[in-house]
């Protein structure tokens, strides 16, 4: 059993700023994000990037690094006393941010990286592996059969949306359906699905006014959890700000998800 999937009547809230700015908008977008999830009873991982290796340019900012990084987390998982997941790019990364995180989390350009999936798997904590932009969603068995060579048997998948020509993305909602049929629990990412990667030239771009839109659809297609990037000021972010949905926005979004949640497990 999946300990962050143990009642199917709740849905897993995943969510927190792209990547990790400082620790006074960490913590705050940590604190308020508990506040409201307790509110509405979903249970939360707070989610933030020590690296964002992957950044469009050179010039991108990637965030304070690994050791930094985990010490702010640290520091926001303790005072606040909540789950935290991050994502690692390399091998040498799962170690450390194993002995703070508590899901370790695939990027999707790096989701069919066998020694990376294998030495998140080899930590002993849960996986949660993004879905490749380029992956179908029935491949995803060859990315669930690789953690659970390796040891890993608390693996979810997240889908966030698959290339659509240039600088687009489109979601197929069967993908939620097919991947929960393979055993495991599917996250939806709302704002990461409606990126425009690279639509920036320099930087990727967003729009985020669709993302309720499609985290609505997840939930009434059979997501187990919901993904998303939020910040207190998506304008002035440092990644990700223009498909991140404002903080002062997110309670009013998850009061509408529990409600098409419970319909579901009601059907």
């Amino acid at each position: 059993m999946h300990p962050f999937f143990c009642d199917k009547t709740k849905l897993l809230l995943i969510s927190g700023p792209c990547v990790i700015e400082n620790d006074e908008i960490t913590y705050k977008t940590a604190s308020h994000l508990k506040q409201i999830t307790s509110e509405h009873g979903f249970p939360f991982v707070f989610k933030a990037s020590f690296d964002k290796a992957n950044r469009t340019s050179h010039r991108s900012f990637r965030g304070p690094g690994i050791k930094e990084g985990l010490d702010i987390l640290k520091q926001v998982k303790n005072s606040l006393n909540i789950k935290i997941i991050s994502d690692i790019h390399s091998p040498s990364q799962a170690s450390p941010a194993a002995e703070v995180l508590d899901i370790i989390q695939i990027p999707a350009f790096l989701c069919r990286q066998t020694d990376l999936i294998r030495a998140a798997a080899e930590t002993g904590k849960p996986v949660n592996i993004k879905k490749g932009q380029f992956l179908s969603p029935w491949e995803c068995q060859n990315l669930i059969d690789k953690a659970r060579q390796f040891g890993c048997n608390q693996v979810s998948i997240t889908e966030r949306g698959t290339t659509f020509g240039y600088n687009n993305l489109v979601v197929d909602f069967r993908s939620i359906e097919i991947v929960r049929d393979m055993g495991v629990p599917v996250i939806f990412d709302a704002t990461h699905s409606v990126q425009l990667p690279g639509g920036g030239v320099t930087s990727s771009s967003g729009e985020s006014r669709f993302a309720p839109s499609l985290a609505k659809a997840a939930v009434a297609a059979g997501a187990d959890g919901i993904f998303i990037e939020t910040h207190p000021d998506p304008a002035n972010a440092l990644c990700d700000g223009p498909n991140s949905i404002p903080l002062d926005k997110m309670s009013n979004l998850l009061s509408t998800l529990s409600k098409i949640k419970k319909a579901v497990c009601n059907e």
